[in-house]
């Protein structure tokens, strides 16, 4: 059913971007172009880290120390991993101080002191290093038991540690950043309920959390897998002014991620990409060696040799950034359908997507988008709200 009047979505499209000033535009333009060379130099810089401690020979020395007492092999992975994540973590905190603290402060997108943060990024490595160094322990032990295969079981493996933090992360990990509640009674919990109950989603299964702690960002996600999963709102969206239109629309989108699997989706692509990473690491695993220059790993199967993998890991990641980018916005626009078929608020989620252009420039290149936008362009997205208002009734009339 389309709505008379001569509704023009191109106009609309352009009448909710022209709501911030030009100076708004090009301030999350220079933001988001500043953010891509983020990219390229945490590259540099986790490749330069990891050539630094190879040649320090620390790794080996640790190595060496171990197996001369007793044939530990375990013990020697989870000590030379351990002491690899952890070094190199520490060594990093300078560029992610910048990065991650000084640069979202200078743009005004968090408002987290220096403790607050540092003590949220050292808690975060902790458990980086736990996570990373159980799953080297079967990667290294599949390289000793299937040297030519090992490849092929480990992208398995890593499926499975990625689907175990999925179920653990809203109960074991988040809870350490972020206190989660319910949302508390009144319009916002009542409308939430009747769009969960019409969906199939638990209504205790949508919840607000202090977002704020760490960031000014707009934003909501969808977390957890089977039973742990959950739809959480940041309190910046109500500090930010989000209506009831706007919090159906919002929510609609990560409903649309529970309900259509979206985390599964990713997690079986992210591990046919762990199976091509780890191919490519069994054939440039020697080469790689040799132009680091580093004595003393004696080949793949050395844990000494961890921060090669992590030098070849960073280049296929930086590589391979537009095709998982290109998987994730697959999925949010997905889940944009999915908000305007079952909440349809086209003009909430417009209204929702304006204030995220802060921290995303809103109508970037086609080429740009495709190679470090991992959600659609904003413009794109709100383009798509005013097409599905042009031919659907309001929320309010709809049945």
């Amino acid at each position: 059913m389309a709505l008379t009047g001569g509704f023009d979505p191109a106009a609309a499209t352009a009448a909710y971007l022209a709501q911030l000033p030009p100076q708004a535009h090009a301030r999350a333009e220079a933001y988001t172009h500043g953010g891509h060379w983020v990219l390229l130099w945490s590259a540099v810089i986790g490749i330069a880290i990891s050539w630094l401690v190879l040649r320090s020979e620390i790794l080996v020395r640790l190595r060496r120390r171990i197996s001369s007492r007793r044939r530990r092999f375990g013990l020697a992975v989870l000590v030379v991993v351990a002491v690899d994540v952890g070094l190199e973590t520490l060594l990093a905190l300078p560029w992610r101080a910048y990065s991650d603290w000084w640069r979202e402060r200078g743009y005004g997108l968090t408002s987290q002191d220096f403790a607050g943060w540092l003590g949220d990024a050292l808690l975060m490595g902790l458990i980086s290093l736990v996570v990373t160094t159980l799953l080297a322990l079967g990667i290294y032990a599949l390289i000793r038991r299937a040297p030519r295969r090992w490849w092929l079981w480990s992208a398995g493996v890593t499926g499975v540690v990625v689907m175990i933090l999925l179920v653990v992360a809203p109960v074991v990990i988040q809870p350490l950043f972020n206190t989660y509640r319910p949302a508390p009674p009144g319009p916002v919990r009542d409308a939430v309920a009747a769009l969960a109950r019409a969906n199939g989603v638990p209504s205790d299964k949508i919840v607000i959390y202090n977002g704020s702690r760490q960031s000014n960002r707009y934003t909501a996600n969808v977390s957890g897998l089977f039973g742990t999963a959950r739809v959480a709102m940041s309190d910046v969206m109500f500090q930010k002014g989000a209506d009831l239109a706007e919090v159906r629309g919002v929510v609609g989108h990560e409903m649309g991620h529970y309900v259509r699997h979206h985390a599964l989706i990713l997690t079986a692509a992210y591990s046919l990409l762990a199976l091509v990473a780890f191919f490519l690491v069994d054939r440039l695993f020697q080469p790689v060696l040799a132009l680091t220059g580093a004595d003393g790993v004696e080949g793949l199967a050395d844990p000494a040799g961890y921060p090669v993998i992590g030098i070849i890991i960073v280049v296929l990641s930086l590589l391979g950034q537009p095709i998982s980018n290109s998987i994730i916005r697959m999925v949010e626009s997905d889940a944009d359908q999915f908000s305007l078929k079952v909440a349809n608020e086209p003009d909430g989620l417009a209204k929702a997507l304006v204030k995220t252009i802060e921290y995303r420039a809103a109508s970037p290149s086609r080429v740009e988008e495709l190679l470090f936008y991992d959600h659609p362009a904003v413009s794109r997205r709100i383009r798509r709200c005013m097409d599905w208002k042009a031919t659907h009734p309001p929320a309010a009339q709809a049945p």
